[in-house]
């Protein structure tokens, strides 16, 4: 039987950097275990979140005499402006994102001290 090498995904590398980046923010800055926990748990929360919404799926009905020369190329057009799309959103998405998991951690440090 044949061996498999598995590799993480690109997503999945990107979110194990920014937990073990927020676990050492947190640490140099004294944070407890739980609320270490607590942070990266919901980091990985919000990222899924976003993740989940970059998958665009939809169809084009292209018009009947297009070549596969031409079909390629629109379906190259139309991926491109897709990507870039989805690049610009993830920027802003991902900066959302912090000021979403900075507030929640904000609010479970004053619960705590409550």
């Amino acid at each position: 039987m044949a061996t498999v090498l598995e590799f993480p995904s690109q997503q999945a590398r990107g979110l194990a950097f920014l937990e073990r980046q927020l676990a050492e923010l947190l640490r140099a800055r004294g944070a407890d275990q739980a609320l270490t926990e607590f942070a990266t748990a919901q980091l990985t929360e919000i990222y899924g979140r976003i993740s989940d919404s970059e998958q665009y799926h939809f169809s084009v009905h292209l018009p009947d005499g297009l070549g596969a020369a031409q079909q390629d190329a629109l379906r190259g057009e139309i991926t491109a402006g897709l990507e870039r799309i989805r690049r610009e959103n993830h920027s802003l998405a991902l900066e959302l994102a912090a000021g979403l998991l900075l507030a929640k951690v904000q609010l479970f440090q004053r619960e705590r001290s409550d």
